[in-house]
């Protein structure tokens, strides 16, 4: 039986390395004006800023791909 500070450094270990292998980040710099205006609409479609962003980048996608 392992002990809950073990089990947190296990699932903190398992979240770095699929990080690692399965994750790409994509560094975007915007003017301080259009982060507040995407953070207002993600706020007011109650996601996160992270989320619109990916939902908009998909939405794009299935536009352009039709």
């Amino acid at each position: 039986n392992i002990s809950i500070m073990e089990y947190s450094e296990k699932k903190t270990e398992y979240n770095l390395n699929y990080a690692k292998t399965k994750l790409k980040r994509i560094p975007l710099d915007i003017q301080n004006e259009k982060y507040e205006e995407i953070k207002n609409a993600a706020d007011q479609a109650g996601e996160s800023v992270n989320g619109y962003i990916k939902k908009a980048i998909d939405q794009r996608i299935e536009r352009d791909n039709k």
